[in-house]
């Protein structure tokens, strides 16, 4: 499972990600090789690239938003 912790919203681009869930709020992936990068809250950047099918976990906390998802969804 990876997390990261960010204090940057992230734009999910509707051609590549749909909304499966508002509660919790998941993210899926609708086509392959689906790349993000992710600053984390010490600013180190992380690319992320997932699967058809991928998805992500969006969790808001105080000031910062927690990202998770499984590390069998990456490429």
């Amino acid at each position: 499972m990876g997390l990261l912790y960010t204090k940057f919203y992230i734009d999910f681009e509707p051609t590549e990600w749909k909304a499966v869930s508002n509660s919790p709020v998941i993210f899926q992936t609708i086509t392959d090789d689906v790349s993000l990068e992710i600053y984390d809250t010490s600013q180190n950047s992380y690319k992320l690239k997932f699967k058809k099918g991928g998805k992500l976990q969006v969790f808001r906390v105080v000031g910062k938003f927690r990202l998770t998802w499984d590390d069998n969804d990456i490429i």
